[in-house]
């Protein structure tokens, strides 16, 4: 096997544990305060889901690998090594201070920088409409928010709520796996040059997954479950499921969004139906500024390493 290759597959795996720290906690955090799913249930059914989902549709996988790109062409695994390790660098470096971001727009500025650093077709189109899908996700989710929390906050009492909880999480959670999941997957596509969605492969992101989230949860879970807003359990349910009604809207059509920007889209939206006192502005300013930054800041780094590297091979060859 290249050495390419088992660079990526590396990667690869280094990618889908970096995905747990940073999307599996935000995707418990905001039902911490119900009891009904507890973090290790909610973890085992997040896992199973991220294996079985892809089996049935990863048209969002596809989406990475050869709609924004020709990274399964020559050349592509090379620069989609560089491009998550630009990602894994932006997200890391932010993850460090307690702001997580979205690490899809990461991956897409890392895949855009590195192609066009590594000489690769890039489709700004397609890059252009899946930026505008992941600007819309949160706003939908947090539109969702905040008519849910007055449907519930009207018409369900404290008991009814835990049904209402795991409909939620269900929701998210599919709608995780049939979207944002599929980011891990693609890049192990790249790396062993499959282009459907074989088992043994997503259970092993899975897997991975699932290992991540076990360590990012309780820094994930307090960023999004108690700096946000001033959060009630009503407001972590309606956040649910606005978030997985938009991301599985956005998955339906290809397009990969971030579950995190849905997931604080749909809290703050939550938040502000019920007054804006309950927002905590600043935080959540600091969270928008890391979204704001994440995709320029991997574009330009995976340009940069992708134009290092490409120098670098073309004096060994010389």
């Amino acid at each position: 096997m290249p050495l390419d290759a088992v660079v990526l597959i590396v990667v690869a795996g280094l990618f889908a544990v970096v995905a747990g720290v940073n999307d599996g906690g935000a995707l418990l955090a905001t039902g911490l305060k119900l009891p009904t799913v507890r973090p290790m249930t909610g973890i085992v059914v997040l896992t199973v889901l991220v294996a079985v989902v892809p089996l049935v549709t990863h048209q969002v996988a596809m989406t990475f690998v050869t709609r924004l790109g020709s990274y399964d062409q020559p050349g592509g695994q090379i620069a989609m090594t560089v491009a998550v390790v630009a990602a894994l660098a932006v997200v890391g470096v932010l993850g460090a201070k307690g702001r997580p971001t979205s690490l899809t727009l990461a991956v897409v500025g890392g895949l855009t920088g590195a192609g066009l650093g590594w000489g690769l077709e890039v489709a700004p189109g397609w890059v252009a409409l899946v930026l505008a899908f992941g600007l819309a996700a949160p706003l939908v989710g947090g539109l969702l928010a905040w008519v849910l929390i007055r449907v519930l906050v009207a018409t369900t009492t404290a008991r009814q709520l835990w049904r209402w909880h795991w409909a939620g999480f269900l929701l998210e959670t599919l709608a995780y796996a049939a979207n944002d999941a599929q980011k891990m997957l693609a890049v192990f596509m790249i790396a062993l040059g499959f282009t459907g969605a074989p088992i043994e492969y997503t259970v092993l992101v899975a897997v991975l997954f699932a290992a991540g989230t076990l360590y990012g949860l309780p820094k994930a879970g307090r960023t999004l479950g108690r700096e946000i807003i001033v959060s009630r359990p009503p407001h972590g349910v309606a956040a649910e499921l606005a978030a997985g009604v938009a991301v599985i809207g956005c998955a339906a059509v290809g397009m990969p969004v971030s579950m995190t920007q849905a997931i604080a889209g749909g809290l703050i939206g939550a938040g502000v139906a019920q007054g804006g006192g309950r927002v905590r502005w600043h935080a959540a300013g600091k969270i928008v500024a890391a979204w704001l930054l994440t995709l320029p800041a991997s574009g330009l780094l995976g340009w940069g390493l992708a134009l290092l590297v490409r120098g670098f091979a073309s004096v060994e060859l010389s």
